[in-house]
């Protein structure tokens, strides 16, 4: 079966002027403004051994992966979904000696093995930083302002943080609201769905009140509070609203408890990260524990942002200065233009014509066309 020419798999696709561009212009402004944190970058490959992918995050799992067989080792490798792990690998391997908090940013491109509703690209641009060390509220407190910092460097507006819970019910069975082990996923599963209905055939109708817990941050915590009678949530609702109190007035902060969905490898909080005039999340985040090789566990906190929703908004795009240099052109003037920002196109003949010019230089001098 043929392909049809400049046919592309389903869900990647071309990068064309000026969206190109664009994309280049926000990654470099998404890691200059996370770099002034702190944060030093790396750059991890787009493929490895498909053990270390998985296996460096506590409770990740092999999802999302696609693999192939390297033809050199003859092992099994897979093009990275997400570039948190390969941080995670870094940390304990190559800068496993290196003081911590260690705080590293990373971008580029991530390969999903399938495309969303609400994201059909399986190619996407990423890019974050982790602060490895601690997951306190102080180092949450911190992550989160970077990204909140990376996306206003971007010209995202409206920003809105939606806080998680991800070990919610895990600390809830063994305190507040008992249940049997053996049904704790059951009852995280149910809770990801809304399934107020599965709860109550299941015997945990007393979760139901956690499904009306969501909403600003002031209310949510309120319902939570009344409903964890012995106090087994203190401590992180008190570093929520810690964490709170340092969100400037301009972004909108809500949290949503029960809320799992893309946190299968968070700890005690998740973020996700929300812009106006965009649709879905443009970057999540939170704690998570790095395992070392020989079991040490670590604890982390950071942040992945999504680069292709903020070029598709339009953002990135600067108005063009383009001088056309006719044949014969003062060639001192044309270098002196480059230098101070302009971008010039030179005839190749004398038939060219200042196709997507601004300006056609003039006896040294740039003429508006």
């Amino acid at each position: 079966m043929s392909i049809a020419p400049g046919l592309l798999p389903e869900g990647l696709r071309d990068r064309l002027p000026p969206e190109a561009e664009a994309a280049s212009r926000l990654m470099h402004r998404v890691i200059v403004a996370i770099g002034r944190h702190g944060y030093e970058r790396v750059s991890p490959p787009l493929a490895e051994f498909e053990e270390s992918l998985v296996g460096r995050l506590k409770s990740s799992r092999a999802q999302d992966l696609l693999r192939m067989v390297d033809p050199v080792s003859q092992r099994m490798l897979a093009l990275r979904p997400d570039i948190t792990a390969q941080i995670g690998r870094i940390a304990a391997t190559r800068m496993g000696h290196a003081p911590r908090p260690l705080r590293l940013a990373y971008g580029g491109p991530v390969i999903k093995l399938r495309a969303t509703q609400l994201r059909p690209e399986r190619e996407l641009a990423q890019a974050g930083a982790e602060l490895i060390g601690s997951d306190s509220v102080a180092a949450v407190t911190e992550v989160i302002q970077v990204a909140l910092d990376a996306l206003r460097a971007a010209g995202v507006r409206d920003i809105t943080v939606d806080l998680t819970l991800p070990d919610l019910v895990d600390t809830l069975a063994t305190g507040a609201m008992p249940i049997d082990a053996a049904k704790v996923a059951e009852v995280r599963a149910l809770l990801d769905a809304k399934d107020a209905g599965g709860l109550a055939a299941a015997g945990a109708d007393f979760y139901l009140p956690l499904l009306s817990a969501a909403g600003p941050i002031d209310t949510a915590l309120s319902r939570l509070r009344a409903l964890d009678r012995t106090q087994a949530l203190d401590s992180r609702l008190a570093g929520i609203e810690r964490i709170a109190a340092t969100i400037g007035d301009d972004v909108a902060l809500t949290l949503d408890p029960t809320e799992r969905h893309g946190f299968e490898y968070q700890s005690w909080i998740g973020f996700s990260l929300f812009g106006g005039g965009l649709t879905g999340e443009i970057g999540r985040g939170g704690s998570y524990t790095i395992v070392h090789a020989d079991g040490r566990e670590e604890a982390a906190v950071g942040f992945s942002l999504y680069i292709d929703p903020l070029v598709d908004l339009g953002l990135g795009v600067e108005p063009a200065r383009r001088v056309f240099l006719p044949i014969g052109h003062d060639t001192e003037a044309a270098a002196k233009l480059r230098s101070e920002g302009w971008t010039t196109v030179a005839a190749l003949s004398d038939t060219d014509q200042p196709h997507g010019c601004t300006h056609r230089l003039d006896g040294g001098t740039p003429i508006a066309l």
